[in-house]
């Protein structure tokens, strides 16, 4: 049989995107012009916040007194996690050289870009791991300049525990406004940053936009769309464990898709049945939003065989992909697009997402596949070198010459040709080059 819909999605209103556009790109064009007062008004109306933009590093050091013991080693626990995870990552990537030919060598040397602005959300929900993972790695690749933002709250500024995960992450400036604001502050090196190499980090829609408009000049991690969640269940696994894995992702919001594709039909059918159950017993904001999640974007597909639900995962490329099913081996070899994967009923996303280790900064809406997600190498340039002694001249100035004859390149050929002994031209040139 064809895989079939269980439940569809009847999918949200179209969003206005244009006039997101429009309004980040009118705010972008006024910081630039007006600097960090323009930044600064914009955090007083959007925000609430007049108190000072740039957090002293004695509000740093003493956010640690404010947030209690154990949320401090929790915090240090995902902090150590991230890092090690990081210089594994830093490790796989190295310097090299290689003799091509007598005298012909070249090489790539692995450098860290000066500096990086690091967004942090903090509107309905605190991203302490947001900190950690976009900050941690920046400052493992080796990063002299880490500027880190996020929202401030009307007469609290940044919490806490977020400012003490930006200090023990390593940020070297940390900015108390959000928004395209922030992003901004941050792209132009307003109030005492740096101007930032690359921004990372996750965002609402006009976080994401400003970074879009932004790319170019300056780099971005990713144009990162609301988070989506897929999971991949056989007759083994527990539907109110998968239930619980859908409904703990849709609680991102109202346009966070959440889907489960399987082979067995009653368990589609009990995992549909205690969501609505799994629902009501959240607080009451988060209910909505996963409410309004599972019923405009959530599917259930069901398929004949486990081939058919890899294919149908890869079609998705979700940016978490959570398999429980047998033969955890089998679908690790298996499947290809993800942003990253969580294999057997123990490992959770709320474990990638706030202390495993990997980072939780990974491709949306299908940029999986093509992408991966944030990671320590995305803070380092690998640049090539090269260099041509005397005996390899002939054969790579030849060679470099007729190519650029055969392209029509008349002043190449002759710059390659300085570099022979005889400075005589290795071929006639034809064509249009001769013309």
């Amino acid at each position: 049989m064809p895989i079939r819909a269980l439940k569809s999605s009847p999918g949200l209103p179209p969003q206005e995107s244009h006039a997101v556009a429009e309004v980040v790109q009118r705010i972008l064009a006024e910081i630039r012009e007006g600097g960090a007062d323009v930044a600064r008004r914009y955090a007083q109306d959007l925000d609430g916040w007049d108190g000072p933009i740039a957090v002293p590093t004695e509000a740093l050091e003493a956010a640690a007194a404010q947030v209690p013991q154990g949320l401090k080693d929790d915090i240090a626990y995902a902090h150590e996690n991230i890092r090690r995870f990081a210089e594994a990552q830093r490790a796989t990537l190295s310097e090299m050289e290689i003799e091509l030919r007598p005298g012909l060598r070249a090489g790539q040397r692995v450098i860290p870009v000066s500096s990086v602005g690091a967004y942090v959300p903090g509107g309905r929900y605190a991203h302490i791991a947001s900190a950690l993972m976009t900050i941690t790695p920046a400052k493992v690749a080796g990063v002299p300049h880490i500027t880190a933002c996020s929202v401030p709250h009307p007469g609290q500024g940044i919490p806490a525990p977020i400012l003490y995960a930006m200090h023990l992450a390593g940020a070297t400036r940390v900015l108390a406004i959000g928004g395209v604001q922030g992003i901004a502050a941050m792209a132009y090196g307003l109030f005492g940053a740096l101007p930032a190499d690359i921004l990372v980090g996750p965002g609402n829609a006009y976080v994401a936009e400003a970074k879009r408009q932004l790319f170019g000049p300056v780099g971005i991690d990713m144009v990162a769309g609301p988070t989506d969640s897929l999971v991949l269940a056989d007759d083994s696994a527990d539907p109110l464990t998968v239930a619980w894995d859908l409904v703990g992702q849709a609680e991102h919001g109202a346009n966070s898709p959440v889907w489960l594709v399987t082979n067995s039909a009653p368990l589609a059918k009990a995992v549909m049945a205690h969501i609505p159950a799994c629902i009501a017993e959240l607080p009451a904001p988060n209910a909505q939003a996963a409410a309004a999640a599972w019923q405009a974007l959530g599917e259930v597909w069901l398929c004949d065989t486990a081939e058919e639900m890899a294919q149908k995962s890869d079609a998705y490329a979700p940016e978490h992909l959570h398999v429980q099913a047998r033969n955890l081996d089998w679908w690790k070899n298996r499947l290809r697009n993800y942003g990253s994967l969580f294999l057997g009923e123990n490992t959770t996303v709320p474990f990638g997402d706030k202390a495993a280790g990997p980072n939780h900064v990974l491709p949306t809406s299908g940029a999986a596949r093509h992408t991966g997600g944030l990671s320590v190498l995305k803070y380092l340039k690998t640049v090539t070198w090269q260099q041509a002694d005397a005996q390899a001249l002939p054969a790579l100035a030849a060679a470099s010459a007729n190519i650029s004859r055969a392209e029509g390149m008349e002043g190449h050929a002759r710059s390659a040709e300085r570099r022979l002994p005889t400075q005589q031209p290795t071929q006639q040139p034809t064509g249009a080059a001769a013309r």
